[in-house]
């Protein structure tokens, strides 16, 4: 079974479902500053729900390499109206919050948010376990090594499939101990990873299934797709729908995607060749 509680509903992964990407920082690598006032931001979640969006994912602290450190206060003054509002104007709304904040966890699910993504895997606030196991969310657990400051200078692994499944299956067991039902992996391309990391962790991607639990893949509009081919984010739409393909033939279970309608689209297009 591969469903998941997000505040009372219970969501099937066995098919895969779309996280819309709503950043709300000014510095994104893709859409920072995009959506800046609050108008701006209901209407683009507006569009991704109506586009077929399952989550909204929203991030107040940006992780792209060498983004700027803000402080746990900004972050909740960014984040808290945000999710209060788009609660309000959404009652039937799924939001997850990207922190690595075991505060801004816990504020955020007070007021209606029901999921949480960590870039950090709960190593850069070791409250972030048993927060969100009081919490009883989904969460997800993602692999970087490092902080997003210095974390592409943090790409040796001895073996980079061995050592990444070493470390989620210990992390499940951390948070399996403390009585967490719901958790998602995420195997993190783009955070201590080489562009030939990315691909071979993309092409190897089904083995993460031994471990039991949902892969989440977040490779939309990313650096090793715009590098690769020598164009631009904006230009990497095309990019992220091959990726996000090979992705699900490989056994992701949520595409977390800027492009909702061209996600829900290629998982349509899987599963009817699937079935």
């Amino acid at each position: 079974m591969q469903n998941i509680n997000c505040n009372g509903h219970l969501i099937d992964l066995s098919s895969p479902k779309v996280m819309g990407i709503l950043n709300i920082t000014p510095d994104s690598f893709y859409d920072g500053g995009k959506y800046r006032d609050i108008g701006a931001m209901i209407d683009q979640v507006e569009k991704m729900l109506k586009e077929g969006a399952t989550f909204i994912d929203i991030g107040a602290y940006s992780s792209r390499p060498n983004a700027t450190h803000i402080s746990e206060e900004e972050e909740l003054q960014r984040i808290v109206p945000i999710v209060t509002t788009l609660v309000k104007e959404f009652p039937e709304i799924l939001i997850s919050i990207d922190t690595f904040r075991s505060a801004v966890a816990k504020n955020c699910v007070q007021i209606g948010a029901c999921m949480i993504n960590d870039i950090s895997g709960g190593s850069m606030d070791t409250s972030m376990f048993s927060t969100v196991a009081k919490l009883q969310v989904p969460y997800i657990l993602m692999h970087m090594k490092g902080t997003p400051q210095n974390m592409q200078h943090n790409t040796a692994y001895d073996d980079l499939i061995k050592d990444i499944i070493l470390y989620f299956s210990q992390k499940i067991d951390q948070l399996r101990a403390l009585n967490l039902n719901d958790i998602i992996i995420d195997v993190g391309f783009g955070f201590s990873k080489t562009l030939a990391q990315n691909y071979e962790l993309l092409q190897k991607l089904k083995l993460f299934k031994a471990l039991e639990v949902p892969i989440l893949t977040g490779v939309s509009r990313k650096s090793m797709l715009y590098k690769l081919l020598e164009i631009t984010p904006q230009e990497a739409l095309n990019a992220t729908t091959a990726a996000n393909t090979i992705a699900l033939l490989n056994g992701s279970s949520i595409l977390r995607v800027h492009d909702v309608k061209e996600a829900k689209e290629t998982i349509q297009i899987v599963e009817t060749c699937r079935n």
